[in-house]
């Protein structure tokens, strides 16, 4: 299943800020800052990219739901889900 380009704009939007707060943990790495704030900003990062996931895994289900011409394997749409857990 292809994902809708337009409907990915919020995802990719989001992906782009995570990655420019990953090069500000490495940065805050480098410079030796404060390991709670190090890991705060990771933290922030990590559930950026949770969010986008879920976002990805999201619009699927809507494409599949609005398409019953494509299928969607169960157990494949529960290694997504785990993939995120």
């Amino acid at each position: 299943m292809q994902l809708d380009t337009t409907e990915m704009t919020p995802v990719i939007n989001r992906l782009k800020r995570a990655q420019g707060q990953l090069a500000g943990v490495v940065r805050m790495i480098e410079d030796g800052k404060d390991c709670k704030d190090v890991v705060t900003q990771l933290s922030a990062v990590s559930k950026a990219l949770d969010r986008a996931g879920f976002a990805i895994i999201a619009s699927g289900l809507q494409q599949c739901l609005s398409n019953p011409d494509e299928t969607l394997d169960t157990k494949d749409l529960e290694k997504l889900f785990l993939s995120l857990a």
